[in-house]
Protein backbone atom coordinates (compact mmCIF):
# COMPACT_ATOMS: atom_id res chain seq x y z
CA UNK A 1 0.00 0.00 0.00
CA UNK A 2 1.40 3.39 -0.99
CA UNK A 3 0.30 6.57 0.76
CA UNK A 4 0.60 9.38 -1.79
CA UNK A 5 -0.77 12.39 0.04
CA UNK A 6 -2.14 13.40 3.43
CA UNK A 7 -3.90 16.69 4.13
CA UNK A 8 -5.51 17.64 7.46
CA UNK A 9 -7.92 20.49 8.20
CA UNK A 10 -8.40 21.41 4.53
CA UNK A 11 -11.04 24.02 3.72
CA UNK A 12 -12.90 24.34 0.42
CA UNK A 13 -16.32 25.44 -0.79
CA UNK A 14 -16.58 22.60 -3.26
CA UNK A 15 -14.40 19.57 -4.06
CA UNK A 16 -13.41 18.23 -7.44
CA UNK A 17 -10.45 16.44 -9.01
CA UNK A 18 -8.95 14.98 -5.83
CA UNK A 19 -10.66 11.60 -6.20
CA UNK A 20 -9.19 10.89 -9.64
CA UNK A 21 -5.55 11.33 -8.55
CA UNK A 22 -5.28 8.04 -6.63
CA UNK A 23 -6.60 4.45 -6.59
CA UNK A 24 -8.57 5.38 -3.49
CA UNK A 25 -9.13 8.56 -1.51
CA UNK A 26 -10.27 8.57 2.10
CA UNK A 27 -12.16 11.64 3.33
CA UNK A 28 -13.05 12.57 6.90
CA UNK A 29 -15.49 15.49 6.88
CA UNK A 30 -15.53 17.70 9.98
CA UNK A 31 -18.47 19.88 8.95
CA UNK A 32 -21.96 19.13 7.58
CA UNK A 33 -21.75 18.00 3.96
CA UNK A 34 -24.13 16.98 1.18
CA UNK A 35 -23.16 14.15 -1.18
CA UNK A 36 -24.65 13.53 -4.62
CA UNK A 37 -23.63 10.07 -5.87
CA UNK A 38 -25.24 8.48 -8.93
CA UNK A 39 -28.10 10.95 -8.71
CA UNK A 40 -28.78 10.21 -5.03
CA UNK A 41 -28.51 13.09 -2.56
CA UNK A 42 -27.30 12.33 0.97
CA UNK A 43 -26.89 14.93 3.70
CA UNK A 44 -24.89 14.49 6.91
CA UNK A 45 -25.32 17.01 9.72
CA UNK A 46 -22.33 15.78 11.75
CA UNK A 47 -18.96 14.16 11.01
CA UNK A 48 -18.89 11.68 8.15
CA UNK A 49 -16.31 9.56 6.30
CA UNK A 50 -16.02 7.87 2.92
CA UNK A 51 -13.49 6.04 0.75
CA UNK A 52 -13.89 6.91 -2.94
CA UNK A 53 -12.39 4.72 -5.66
CA UNK A 54 -10.75 6.01 -8.83
CA UNK A 55 -13.40 6.61 -11.49
CA UNK A 56 -16.10 7.56 -9.02
CA UNK A 57 -17.35 11.08 -9.68
CA UNK A 58 -18.97 12.28 -6.46
CA UNK A 59 -20.29 15.77 -6.01
CA UNK A 60 -20.11 17.01 -2.47
CA UNK A 61 -20.75 20.48 -1.14
CA UNK A 62 -21.17 22.15 2.20
CA UNK A 63 -24.56 21.50 3.78
CA UNK A 64 -24.33 24.96 5.33
CA UNK A 65 -23.08 28.38 4.27
CA UNK A 66 -19.49 27.96 5.49
CA UNK A 67 -16.68 26.02 3.80
CA UNK A 68 -16.23 22.26 4.06
CA UNK A 69 -13.55 21.27 6.57
CA UNK A 70 -12.04 17.85 5.93
CA UNK A 71 -9.02 15.54 6.13
CA UNK A 72 -8.03 13.27 3.29
CA UNK A 73 -5.56 10.55 2.34
CA UNK A 74 -4.81 9.53 -1.24
CA UNK A 75 -3.41 6.01 -1.58
CA UNK A 76 -2.73 3.23 -4.07
CA UNK A 77 -3.15 -0.45 -3.26
CA UNK A 78 -1.94 -3.87 -4.41
CA UNK A 79 -4.12 -6.89 -5.19
CA UNK A 80 -3.47 -8.22 -1.66
CA UNK A 81 -4.57 -4.89 -0.16
CA UNK A 82 -7.76 -5.01 -2.21
CA UNK A 83 -8.55 -8.50 -0.89
CA UNK A 84 -7.92 -7.28 2.66
CA UNK A 85 -10.33 -4.37 2.24
CA UNK A 86 -12.97 -6.66 0.73
CA UNK A 87 -12.56 -9.20 3.54
CA UNK A 88 -13.51 -6.54 6.10
CA UNK A 89 -16.46 -5.28 4.08
CA UNK A 90 -15.10 -1.75 4.22
CA UNK A 91 -17.71 0.50 2.54
CA UNK A 92 -16.44 1.95 -0.75
CA UNK A 93 -18.09 5.00 -2.37
CA UNK A 94 -20.62 4.94 0.48
CA UNK A 95 -20.52 7.77 3.05
CA UNK A 96 -21.09 6.75 6.67
CA UNK A 97 -21.81 8.91 9.74
CA UNK A 98 -18.98 9.00 12.27
CA UNK A 99 -20.39 9.35 15.76
CA UNK A 100 -17.07 8.86 17.56
CA UNK A 101 -14.02 9.88 15.53
CA UNK A 102 -11.42 9.60 18.31
CA UNK A 103 -9.56 6.61 16.83
CA UNK A 104 -9.64 7.90 13.25
CA UNK A 105 -8.65 11.45 14.25
CA UNK A 106 -5.63 10.36 16.28
CA UNK A 107 -4.57 7.86 13.63
CA UNK A 108 -4.64 10.63 11.02
CA UNK A 109 -2.53 12.90 13.25
CA UNK A 110 0.04 10.14 13.73
CA UNK A 111 0.15 9.43 10.00
CA UNK A 112 0.65 13.10 9.20
CA UNK A 113 3.55 13.31 11.65
CA UNK A 114 5.16 10.18 10.18
CA UNK A 115 4.51 11.07 6.53
CA UNK A 116 7.36 13.57 6.21
CA UNK A 117 9.94 11.60 8.23
CA UNK A 118 10.28 8.48 6.06
CA UNK A 119 12.03 6.43 8.76
CA UNK A 120 13.13 2.80 8.56
CA UNK A 121 9.65 1.48 9.40
CA UNK A 122 7.76 4.20 7.54
CA UNK A 123 5.90 1.92 5.11
CA UNK A 124 4.85 -0.56 7.79
CA UNK A 125 3.62 2.26 10.04
CA UNK A 126 1.54 3.85 7.28
CA UNK A 127 0.05 0.52 6.18
CA UNK A 128 -0.91 -0.50 9.72
CA UNK A 129 -2.42 2.94 10.31
CA UNK A 130 -4.57 2.63 7.18
CA UNK A 131 -5.74 -0.78 8.39
CA UNK A 132 -6.83 0.82 11.66
CA UNK A 133 -8.91 3.28 9.63
CA UNK A 134 -10.38 0.43 7.52
CA UNK A 135 -11.38 -1.49 10.65
CA UNK A 136 -12.87 1.66 12.23
CA UNK A 137 -14.95 2.31 9.10
CA UNK A 138 -16.10 -1.30 9.09
CA UNK A 139 -17.26 -1.01 12.69
CA UNK A 140 -18.93 2.33 12.00
CA UNK A 141 -20.84 0.99 8.99
CA UNK A 142 -22.29 -1.80 11.14
CA UNK A 143 -24.01 0.68 13.45
CA UNK A 144 -27.64 1.35 12.66
CA UNK A 145 -28.24 4.50 14.66
CA UNK A 146 -26.78 7.07 17.01
CA UNK A 147 -25.91 5.89 20.51
CA UNK A 148 -28.96 6.09 22.75
CA UNK A 149 -27.42 8.75 24.99
CA UNK A 150 -29.11 11.94 26.07
CA UNK A 151 -27.46 15.17 24.84
CA UNK A 152 -25.09 13.17 22.59
CA UNK A 153 -24.93 15.90 19.92
CA UNK A 154 -23.91 18.53 22.50
CA UNK A 155 -21.30 16.22 23.98
CA UNK A 156 -19.91 15.47 20.52
CA UNK A 157 -19.55 19.18 19.72
CA UNK A 158 -17.70 19.62 23.02
CA UNK A 159 -15.37 16.70 22.30
CA UNK A 160 -14.56 17.99 18.81
CA UNK A 161 -13.62 21.33 20.39
CA UNK A 162 -11.36 19.59 22.93
CA UNK A 163 -9.63 17.58 20.18
CA UNK A 164 -9.13 20.75 18.10
CA UNK A 165 -7.85 22.92 20.98
CA UNK A 166 -6.77 20.77 23.93
CA UNK A 167 -4.43 23.51 25.13
CA UNK A 168 -7.35 25.74 26.17
CA UNK A 169 -8.25 26.06 29.84
CA UNK A 170 -11.13 23.57 30.01
CA UNK A 171 -13.18 24.06 33.18
CA UNK A 172 -15.67 21.30 34.02
CA UNK A 173 -17.69 23.77 36.11
CA UNK A 174 -18.02 26.16 33.14
CA UNK A 175 -18.89 23.30 30.78
CA UNK A 176 -21.59 22.06 33.16
CA UNK A 177 -22.96 25.60 33.50
CA UNK A 178 -23.28 26.01 29.71
CA UNK A 179 -24.80 22.53 29.30
CA UNK A 180 -27.08 23.08 32.31
CA UNK A 181 -25.97 19.80 33.93
CA UNK A 182 -24.64 18.77 37.32
CA UNK A 183 -21.01 17.60 37.46
CA UNK A 184 -22.03 14.06 38.37
CA UNK A 185 -24.55 13.82 35.52
CA UNK A 186 -22.11 15.34 33.02
CA UNK A 187 -19.30 12.94 33.98
CA UNK A 188 -21.63 9.96 33.71
CA UNK A 189 -22.94 10.96 30.26
CA UNK A 190 -19.48 11.80 28.90
CA UNK A 191 -17.99 8.47 30.00
CA UNK A 192 -21.05 6.63 28.68
CA UNK A 193 -20.67 8.35 25.30
CA UNK A 194 -16.89 8.10 24.79
CA UNK A 195 -15.50 5.62 27.32
CA UNK A 196 -13.31 8.23 29.07
CA UNK A 197 -13.92 11.24 31.29
CA UNK A 198 -13.77 14.77 29.92
CA UNK A 199 -10.58 15.47 31.89
CA UNK A 200 -8.94 12.31 30.55
CA UNK A 201 -9.82 13.45 27.02
CA UNK A 202 -8.21 16.84 27.63
CA UNK A 203 -5.05 15.25 29.06
CA UNK A 204 -4.72 12.67 26.28
CA UNK A 205 -5.17 15.27 23.55
CA UNK A 206 -2.74 17.68 25.22
CA UNK A 207 -0.13 14.94 25.35
CA UNK A 208 -0.74 14.01 21.71
CA UNK A 209 -0.13 17.66 20.85
CA UNK A 210 2.99 17.63 23.04
CA UNK A 211 4.30 14.53 21.25
CA UNK A 212 3.82 16.24 17.89
CA UNK A 213 5.74 19.31 19.09
CA UNK A 214 8.53 17.17 20.55
CA UNK A 215 8.89 15.29 17.27
CA UNK A 216 8.64 18.17 14.84
CA UNK A 217 9.99 21.28 16.58
CA UNK A 218 13.06 22.36 18.53
CA UNK A 219 11.00 24.06 21.25
CA UNK A 220 12.19 23.47 24.81
CA UNK A 221 10.19 21.23 27.15
CA UNK A 222 9.16 24.33 29.09
CA UNK A 223 7.89 26.06 25.93
CA UNK A 224 5.97 22.94 24.88
CA UNK A 225 4.48 22.66 28.37
CA UNK A 226 3.15 26.21 28.06
CA UNK A 227 1.85 25.68 24.51
CA UNK A 228 -0.05 22.60 25.66
CA UNK A 229 -1.89 24.55 28.36
CA UNK A 230 0.17 23.65 31.43
CA UNK A 231 1.07 26.36 33.93
CA UNK A 232 3.54 24.12 35.75
CA UNK A 233 6.40 22.32 33.95
CA UNK A 234 6.77 19.71 36.69
CA UNK A 235 3.09 18.78 36.47
CA UNK A 236 3.37 18.47 32.68
CA UNK A 237 6.38 16.17 33.00
CA UNK A 238 4.65 14.02 35.65
CA UNK A 239 1.59 13.57 33.43
CA UNK A 240 3.75 12.85 30.40
CA UNK A 241 5.68 10.13 32.23
CA UNK A 242 2.45 8.65 33.61
CA UNK A 243 0.82 8.32 30.19
CA UNK A 244 3.90 7.74 27.99
CA UNK A 245 6.20 5.86 30.40
CA UNK A 246 9.09 8.21 29.66
CA UNK A 247 10.04 11.85 30.08
CA UNK A 248 9.46 14.40 27.28
CA UNK A 249 13.23 14.53 26.63
CA UNK A 250 13.44 10.73 26.40
CA UNK A 251 10.48 10.71 24.01
CA UNK A 252 12.15 13.31 21.78
CA UNK A 253 15.38 11.35 21.74
CA UNK A 254 13.58 8.10 20.83
CA UNK A 255 11.56 9.77 18.07
CA UNK A 256 14.73 11.08 16.41
CA UNK A 257 16.18 7.58 16.31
Amino acid sequence: MKINKICLNCKKNRLSGIVTEHDFTFFMFRTPVTFRIDGEKIKFKNNSAVIFSRGCNPDFTSAEKHSIVFDYIGFNISSADRQYILSFNVPINTPVPVYDDFVITNTLKSMKAEFSQNGIHHDEFMELSMKIIFISLCKISERERLPDILHYDKLKVLRNAIIAEPMKSWSVDEICYHLNMSRTYFHRLYRQAFGVTCIQDVIQNRLLYACDLLKNTDLSVSEISEKCGYENDSYFMRQFRKYKNCTPSEFRKKSKH
